[in-house]
């Protein structure tokens, strides 16, 4: 077992019952306050913890490790360290921080420097995203979409169960939790019209997902195997890839999404390490009709029970759980998409991100987006105010939630949330 991960480990940080954050967790982001520069920080409870400062103190001395990273304004330099170096980080972190140990408990001068409530900071962007692949790989969210816009009794396109489907998506404008999107503009093709028009999208949706973020470089022209996969993932995020539906149905035939998706998507600002899921693993599906390529098996539990939640809340109003999903409604798991990814030769570079896909689950009150919760736009949503959705109106604040449970051990992701504004 990792040290960090022990169950019964308790904090002398006060941490609620209903925390994303207890001590087994310990995630990294980016803080900053006041007019100190960003910096790596990690959180137990609501309480943060500045890495620069604990570092500054000695308290990472027994590490061999180059504390600069710690100042860095991004995770990149830290999880490129290796995940030897980052797991005896997150180990010392954990033993300091437990209830017997006294060494910074009993020091009232550092804990001042050193901690502070999560609402005095601001949470930036964690990591720098060099390169960004978004995936397909929820079959109950590739049968819906397929059941909608196909023929239901074919809705898995044919090569659907021997590869995990993905595409090269816009890294650029991955953004933090909170940060507004403005409704985005591009060509659209009404119904029963000749010529295309142009205008805001009609058509705005979110989609429930989960992020990988790489923590190890491979080079071009190698294969990382489904076996290796996992040194290079360091950890995960909350993904929100926002849609704009009719946008997306106008052009992506013949090369994919491109306008339609390429205008943001939102990440939860702490990554939760790979390490800290591990007492949340599941096994995976059946993958033999059809059998999968060799390239593709894998042994193990590599899927994980992560409990997903969307919540709407239209401007001024209450917000409105529309969702209860799991990450576990994964076809093609995380090693699986990242040894196709690399199967031809393509290198990562260490802060690649990738993304699972719609995260849909078997029924109705789980699934993945707007237009299968509205089945696209035939059954409207009631929210609280009495309005309805079909998909996203301006002023709606959409908010993912997540968080694996398991004998009384709750590890979270907190939550991404973006408010919808008016197009430019």
């Amino acid at each position: 077992m990792i040290a960090a991960n022990n169950p019964s480990l308790k904090s002398w940080i006060e941490v609620s019952g209903d925390s994303d954050f207890p001590i087994q967790n310990i995630p990294f982001g980016i803080i900053k306050t006041g007019r100190r520069q960003p910096r790596m920080a990690t959180i137990i409870g609501n309480t943060v913890i500045d890495l620069s400062v604990l570092a500054e103190l000695g308290y990472f001395n027994s590490v061999n490790m180059d504390t600069s990273v710690f100042y860095m304004p991004v995770i990149n330099e830290f999880m490129a360290l290796g995940k030897e170096t980052t797991r005896a980080v997150r180990n010392r972190i954990s033993a300091i921080f437990q209830h017997n140990n006294g060494e910074l408990r009993d020091n009232d001068e550092h804990k001042t420097q050193i901690l502070c409530d999560v609402d005095d900071v601001q949470l930036l962007m964690p990591v720098a995203v060099g390169d960004y692949t978004d995936f397909y790989s929820s079959r109950e969210h590739a049968t819906n979409v397929g059941t909608m816009f196909r023929d239901p009794d074919n809705a898995l396109l044919p090569n659907w169960l021997h590869l995990p489907v993905g595409y090269h998506g816009r890294a650029s404008s991955i953004v933090v939790s909170g940060t507004p999107i403005h409704r985005p503009k591009g060509q659209q093709m009404p119904a029963g019209a000749e010529m295309p028009v142009y205008g805001a999208c009609k058509l705005l949706d979110f989609e429930l997902e989960m992020g990988f973020v790489v923590g190890k470089s491979s080079q071009l022209g190698q294969s990382v195997s489904t076996d290796e996969a996992e040194d290079y993932i360091f950890g995960l995020c909350l993904f929100n890839d926002w849609s704009a539906r009719d946008i997306q149905k106008w052009e992506y035939v013949p090369l994919g999404p491109f306008l339609g998706k390429s205008f943001a998507s939102s990440i939860s600002p702490w990554i939760v390490t790979l390490d800290a899921l591990d007492h949340f693993r599941i096994s995976g599906p059946e993958q033999k009709e059809p059998e999968v390529l060799p390239y593709l098996k894998y042994e193990g539990d590599k899927r994980y029970n992560i409990a997903l939640e969307v919540l709407l809340q239209p401007e001024g109003g209450e917000a409105k759980t529309i969702s209860r999903s799991n990450f576990k409604y994964m076809y093609w798991n995380m090693c699986q998409q990242l040894a196709h990814h690399t199967v031809n030769g393509c290198n990562f570079n260490v802060g690649d991100m990738c993304a699972s896909g719609t995260i849909s689950g078997t029924t109705p009150d789980s699934y993945g987006s707007m237009l299968e919760l509205s089945w696209r736009g035939t059954k409207p949503l009631p929210m609280a105010d009495g309005t309805e959705r079909k998909f996203l109106k301006d002023g709606d604040t959409l908010i993912l939630r997540g968080f694996g449970e398991k004998d009384g051990l709750r590890i979270g992701f907190g939550e991404v949330s973006g408010k919808v504004l008016p197009a430019t």
